[in-house]
């Protein structure tokens, strides 16, 4: 099970209206996966280089007290926004800074996301239940990517839910299941240096594709390559700063559609979360083919 859908608005007079468009069509992936629900949403600030999602299971965590110091330590002013159990941090320091000083003075607290343009808010519970906590239907984008999850991998956990970013704006959602990732995980700890916040299968996918662009590989490459290194039956649908491509695996079992007018394009893992979308009536609709990547972005 699990769901999956993502919002890619062609047409900049849409962006205001991204939150409001995208809601309707997670909450129809809702008993696909009612355990917790997650949204990537891309939009830049335009006053720091960089921002990072955190997350704080302390509902009275100090935000502020928080910001202030890292600014200090690390010499440039820094900013926090609270968004529920959520804070977005902005600077002009690092992402690469910002995770280690974290990691290094506040270990408890989780980064869900980090990059110039990516949010990430995910909790457990009902979809429609988490995208009001963090009021997603208000807010403004290019782009968005969601995830309603059955567990069936890890946890169910705030860290457990979907989407996962494991390099700058980059996140990964995913309905399937991998059979590798045991060995997969290992090979990126010991070869690639990469990090892990939990035991699902979908944070190695991630992992894998932050690895081969480091590697030089192009979003597209790297996708083609997991086609031969990742094992499982999957449905991919992964943001970057520019857009997002979806991918499914060479038997395709994993159900997907996707439809696309000259103002937006969407993937959904079932047509209905489609259906509010304006001007669907004249979308062209298809079903992603097996070991196809599809992209779309402003690159």
């Amino acid at each position: 099970m699990c769901g999956i859908v993502g919002l890619y608005l062609k047409n900049p007079e849409l962006e205001p209206r991204l939150g409001e468009l995208f809601c309707p069509m997670l909450a129809e992936m809702t008993e696909r996966g009612p355990d917790s629900a997650g949204i990537a949403i891309y939009r830049d600030d335009g006053q720091y280089t960089s921002k990072m999602t955190v997350y704080s299971s302390d509902p009275d965590f100090d935000w502020d007290g928080l910001a202030a110091e890292v600014g200090r330590d690390l010499g440039t002013p820094v900013t926090a926004d609270r968004v529920s159990t959520h804070a977005i941090l902005r600077s002009d320091a690092s992402t690469r800074d910002l995770r280690a000083w974290l990691q290094d003075h506040y270990p408890n607290i989780r980064a869900m996301s980090a990059g110039g343009a990516l949010e990430i808010y995910k909790e457990v519970g009902l979809p429609v239940d988490v995208m009001e906590q963090f009021g997603i239907g208000a807010m403004n984008g290019t782009h968005a990517i969601g995830h309603t999850r059955m567990a069936t991998e890890s946890a169910v956990t705030t860290e457990g839910a979907h989407p996962f970013n494991t390099g700058d704006d980059l996140c990964l959602v995913h309905n399937g299941s991998l059979s590798n990732h045991h060995r997969l995980r290992e090979w990126l700890r010991r070869h690639a240096g990469m990090t892990f916040q939990t035991e699902n299968d979908s944070e190695v996918a991630a992992a894998y594709l932050t690895w081969r662009l480091r590697e030089g590989d192009s979003l597209s490459q790297a996708l083609e390559a997991g086609l031969k290194d990742l094992d499982g039956f999957y449905t991919f649908a992964v943001g970057t700063r520019e857009g997002f491509s979806v991918v499914r695996d060479p038997i395709a079992c994993k159900h997907a559609i996707m439809a696309e007018t000259d103002d937006w394009v969407a993937i959904a893992t079932e047509y209905r979360a489609l259906a509010r979308l304006p001007g669907v009536d004249a979308a062209r609709v298809w079903e992603p083919k097996p070991a196809t990547v599809y992209s779309w972005g402003r690159a």
